[in-house]
């Protein structure tokens, strides 16, 4: 019998709801992940996914939601929530030092109720259109939030990864861009969506033109950074320590 696994996205922003209702095993993982995918590239403040629905028939199951789920909570600064697990599954998350940073709730009204408690995040957006000023308006406006969050000891550092990512926009996709900026328990995270699905090769030592050193760079100056295909292009995330001066 072929195993059936629907994935219902029934918000997006300013916190994305993800219903999952089925069969999850090797067959339906890909489902789930493009689903889980497409709704962290919009960058929501959390990321709620309603299990109750969902059946785990096997071990490889389990191993599945490790893989699509806990280790996608790397994506920076949206934490994941799942809703209305059953006795198995939060048992085998709480087991997992992979799903240490995923949390639980007993219903997704329960966890929304908990987010709207929470300090609000900050989090900035801003369009660019693949221009060279682009590069300088992204400057601006990573300088204008590190000063504004109080983080003004990395603002360098975080115009010069921003630069990085729009250029390589600039120089390669040709698209327009989403930029996003975002500070969450000391981690600052900057986030670029382009209309392209080339993904970027930062191992390449040759880009040494007026843009910017390229991804190279920015591997070496963040904690963290990867590349998420979505269906309409890419987003290129990046994640280093930005905790307040004492």
């Amino acid at each position: 019998m072929t195993s059936q696994l629907v994935c219902r996205p029934e918000q997006e922003l300013p916190v994305a709801l993800l219903r999952v209702d089925g069969v999850l095993d090797m067959v339906t993982s890909d489902a789930l992940r493009r689903a889980v995918g497409r709704l962290l590239s919009g960058q929501p403040e959390a990321l709620l996914i309603d299990v109750a629905g969902l059946e785990i028939s096997d071990p490889q199951g389990l191993a599945v939601l490790s893989d699509v789920v806990c280790q996608t909570a790397q994506w920076p600064a949206v934490p994941i929530v799942l809703c209305g697990a059953g006795g198995e599954t939060a048992a085998a998350l709480a087991a997992s030092d992979d799903c240490a940073s995923v949390g639980t709730a007993p219903s997704c009204e329960q966890a929304m109720r908990d987010i709207g408690e929470e300090p609000e995040p900050r989090r900035i957006r801003a369009h660019l259109r693949p221009v060279p000023d682009a590069c300088r308006q992204v400057r601006q406006l990573v300088e204008q939030a590190c000063t504004a969050w109080h983080r003004r000891e990395v603002a360098a550092t975080a115009a010069l990864i921003a630069t990085e990512l729009v250029a390589n926009v600039v120089r390669h996709a040709h698209t327009k861009m989403e930029i996003t900026v975002g500070l969450r328990e000391g981690q600052m995270c900057l986030t670029v969506r382009d209309g392209s699905r080339r993904l970027p090769r930062p191992a390449d030592p040759s880009i040494t033109d007026a843009g910017g050193r390229g991804l190279r760079l920015v591997r070496e100056l963040t904690d963290s950074w990867g590349v998420l295909p979505v269906s309409d292009g890419k987003v290129v995330w990046t994640q280093f320590a930005a905790r307040a001066a004492v």
